[in-house]
């Protein structure tokens, strides 16, 4: 991609310098709370599906030192940014992009090195918009467009690729909680939802939500995590998670 079509950006509060297209999805709040949300240790494996140009998962890998995380990427130019963004970032030593459509089979991702169980976590940040004249643009229709099954089928990949024990972490649409909750009904449990708001007094405009395959313990609905005081300025709870790197803990403790 070349220098016109592109842009480096700063993101974590400096911590990652990531080059994205300058049309179509960008990274931004949802990708960093995405990968503060999930909880993983060093030497584990985590599979980041849709990962764009990495945000999330090259975010979580700076987070936790000694983490090996797999991005996992449909869009050819999405995915040669991504590489790039793990070299830029000094990361390619335990972080690698693969080109695979997150619905492909079983046998595919096999032939990626993503076998079945192979996963401590999944995290995701899914196409969410239901919308019957999708963008003419093709990264964002990507980025954005999802159909009625796109959320179940991106579950039922992260439930093969996780361990017996395994947990998805993934961040929606806060008025689509009912269909995460539904999708998840399958394969797992123990799930935590925290709802994101983005200033006091507002509906939530997003959910980060934390399951456990295998797992039939009952929801846990978190206080919601505010973005913004009532004059708009980033709370300290939100500078500590999108600018100093903090995790955000989805345990429901």
């Amino acid at each position: 991609m070349s220098a016109e079509e592109a842009s480096e950006d700063a993101v974590l509060g400096g911590r990652l310098v990531l080059r994205q297209p300058l049309r179509g999805h960008r990274v931004g709040h949802d990708a960093i709370l995405l990968a503060a949300a999930t909880s993983a240790r060093s030497g584990d494996h985590a599979v980041d599906l849709g990962a764009g140009v990495g945000g999330a998962g090259l975010a979580l890998a700076r987070r936790i030192e000694g983490l090996n995380v797999t991005l996992v990427e449909v869009d050819p130019a999405l995915t040669e940014l991504a590489a790039e963004n793990t070299q830029r970032n000094g990361l390619a030593d335990r972080v690698r992009a693969v080109r695979l459509n997150v619905e492909s089979s079983a046998a595919d991702f096999i032939a990626a090195g993503l076998t079945p169980g192979s996963a401590v976590c999944v995290l995701m940040n899914p196409p969410f918009n239901l919308v019957q004249q999708p963008s003419p643009d093709y990264a964002r229709r990507q980025a954005h467009a999802a159909s009625e099954t796109t959320l179940e089928h991106w579950l039922r990949t992260a439930a093969r690729l996780l361990r017996a024990d395994g947990v998805v972490t993934l961040i929606w649409r806060a008025d689509g909680l009912a269909d995460v909750l539904a999708a998840l009904r399958k394969d797992f449990g123990a799930v935590t939802a925290l709802p994101v708001h983005p200033k006091p007094g507002a509906a939530a405009i997003r959910v980060l939500v934390r399951a456990t395959k295998g797992s039939r313990a009952p929801l846990a609905l978190l206080p919601g995590f505010l973005l913004a005081d009532a004059d708009g300025k980033p709370t300290a709870a939100a500078e500590a998670v999108l600018r100093n790197g903090e995790a955000l803990s989805l345990t429901g403790n």
